[in-house]
């Protein structure tokens, strides 16, 4: 049954009460041109409670995007409709698009705290705006429906993951003070930011290190300080993020070519099936009710640690490193490790 629902706004708490939206400013100014009484901006900002530039941008927009046929008389002091509008042009939505920008909203959460978290919001704030006061909804309450949950949400230094993200934007060549995993020490790393990405819900910085001769993958985390070098690089036109981590589990990629043959136990197998783990993945069904899965991988480190986290419902099949790679991961959990 369709209910009547009030447009998503999201959380205001801690802010300032705004404006009138643009629209219902618009509407306003539309609803004085057609009385027919000539106002100007001066006395549509009094009524509005904005400042004469609002009305002139509102004015503006009016004339040269919703194209009103709006003009100034000069001997009146005041603005007109130089022919007939029968309505006020306005924004139509459905109820599909609607829904998908609450979903939008609502996948805001994982760019808390970043650099993107005020311009995404700013964007949706701006077409939230631009729709009716009250449109037709199929759903009583919306925002109870759909939310976000990450398993393990990044920790991140804000200052420095801003500087990384401007820096690959802008091409600027940087320095950085970097620490590798399983490291306690950290190591001077000059290099041109080509890309960054959040892959499964986790930040890498995907960037050519001058020291390495190589495009290398870094984890903002991990980062300790960054120094702009004053220098701008050219990304190079043949970097493709899709093509370099195409033979990959995640977001390493190796130099080797590996068939990967994993057999799945009956109790996990609709685990396997509902997703799609990799581009080249294989699925071959059981009699017993499991699952055959087979992948051409360019490296095997990350999918160890995914075999692992299967129990004992995975067995590797091919290759022979990788099932002897898992044999001595559960020998050491065994052990207590070492």
């Amino acid at each position: 049954m369709s209910a009547s629902a009030k447009k998503p706004t999201g959380s205001n708490e801690g802010t300032t009460p705004c404006s009138r939206p643009p629209l219902e400013r618009m509407l306003r100014i539309h609803q004085a041109l057609q009385a027919g009484g000539f106002p100007n901006a001066s006395a549509l900002a009094r009524d509005l409670e904005v400042s004469t530039k609002s009305i002139h941008r509102d004015i503006e927009f009016m004339r040269d995007r919703l194209q009103l046929p709006i003009e100034y008389d000069a001997s009146k002091f005041g603005y007109y409709y130089t022919g007939e509008v029968s309505a006020f042009p306005t924004l139509h939505i459905t109820e599909g698009e609607l829904f998908a920008l609450i979903v939008a909203e609502k996948a805001l959460q994982q760019y808390r705290g970043t650099n993107f978290e005020k311009p995404l919001l700013s964007a949706i704030r701006k077409m939230e705006q631009s729709l009716p006061d009250t449109i037709s909804l199929n759903l009583a309450d919306v925002e109870q429906t759909i939310s976000f949950r990450t398993r393990a949400e990044p920790i991140l230094n804000l200052e420095i993951f801003d500087a990384l993200a401007k820096a690959t934007a802008r091409r600027q060549q940087l320095e950085l003070l970097y620490r590798k995993p399983g490291s306690k020490q950290t190591e001077a790393r000059l290099v041109d930011p080509y890309h960054l990405a959040n892959i499964n819900g986790e930040w890498f910085l995907f960037a050519w290190d001058h020291a390495r001769k190589d495009i290398r993958t870094f984890v903002p985390a991990r980062v300790q300080a960054v120094k702009p070098t004053g220098r701008i690089f050219e990304r190079p036109h043949k970097f493709s993020l899709e093509q370099r981590l195409r033979g990959s589990f995640g977001v390493y990629s190796g130099e080797g070519e590996f068939d990967v043959v994993l057999r799945f136990h009956s109790r996990v197998a609709d685990l396997v099936r509902e997703k799609k783990w990799h581009e080249s993945q294989q699925l071959r069904e059981l009699r017993n009710g499991g699952v055959e899965l087979r992948l051409r991988l360019s490296s095997l480190g990350e999918i160890e640690r995914w075999v692992l986290s299967w129990g004992g419902d995975c067995v590797v099949l091919k290759p022979r490193e990788l099932a002897e790679a898992v044999r001595q991961a559960a020998r050491r959990m065994l052990s207590g490790g070492g």
